[in-house]
């Protein structure tokens, strides 16, 4: 009977949070703007108090609404924060089991970028290539050290990908990096150099700069050999190219 009840009562919350949305979609709602007080969604939708504040938590927690204490429940941004929270657990999780979501996720990731690289090459090949190559300068610099530059890495593919003006490109990679650049120093096998880093990055602006997206599309997926190779090592698997 408890399961039962429990299960109503799951469906009954997806239900009202769907409803929410739908009410957000109908009434032309955008990122920033004020949804009805709590008495009118209770009254429109034809909820209860709880339910209608248990909708609103799990809605707050993906993004969908950002509720202002004193002021009010706003539409969200619908960031991709869960998005992001649910696959660097569940790349946790895989590192100490067979490490099969780091290599899909790799797999995902590695397909988005080496298939942007037509479109990148496009815009890089007939425009000034300073925004890439002054960073990749840096690269180089911090390379010499011996020191590694995740920050530097990140301001690269932003840049990259900045012409393309798709925010949701730039916000799915920014989840890829971070979960990679979050389990990065666990995973098995020796890490690449720094200076194998900035060679990657390197030859992906020499292509770029040619105009020649299939060396451009080469070079993108060579730059995650670094991750590959230790993937491989794991179970003495060839990697991917």
């Amino acid at each position: 009977m408890g399961t039962s009840r429990s299960t109503r009562a799951l469906a009954s919350q997806a239900d009202v949070r769907g409803r929410i949305r739908t009410l957000i979609v109908e009434r032309g709602l955008g990122p920033g703007d004020l949804l009805p007080t709590e008495p009118e969604l209770m009254a429109t939708l034809g909820v209860s108090r709880n339910s209608l504040r248990e909708a609103i938590k799990g809605l707050q927690a993906v993004g969908i609404v950002d509720v202002r204490h004193g002021y009010g429940t706003y539409v969200g941004a619908g960031d991709l924060q869960s998005l992001e929270d649910g696959l660097s657990f569940r790349l946790a999780v895989s590192l100490d089991r067979d490490l099969r979501d780091v290599r899909e996720l790799l797999q995902v990731r590695r397909a988005l970028e080496v298939g942007l690289a037509r479109e990148v090459t496009a815009y890089w090949s007939t425009h000034p290539m300073d925004p890439l190559s002054d960073v990749v300068a840096e690269m180089e610099a911090a390379a010499a050290s011996g020191q590694y530059f995740p920050d530097e890495d990140w301001r690269f593919h932003a840049a990259l990908y900045a012409p393309l003006d798709n925010r949701l490109i730039l916000e799915l990679l920014r989840v890829f990096w971070r979960t990679f650049h979050e389990i990065d120093p666990r995973l098995p096998g020796p890490r690449y150099t720094p200076s194998d880093a900035a060679g990657w990055h390197r030859r992906i602006c020499d292509a770029l700069a040619a105009g020649d997206p299939d060396a451009a599309a080469v070079a993108m997926a060579d730059h995650f050999s670094g991750i590959s190779v230790r993937l491989a090592t794991a179970d003495g698997a060839e990697p991917a190219g």
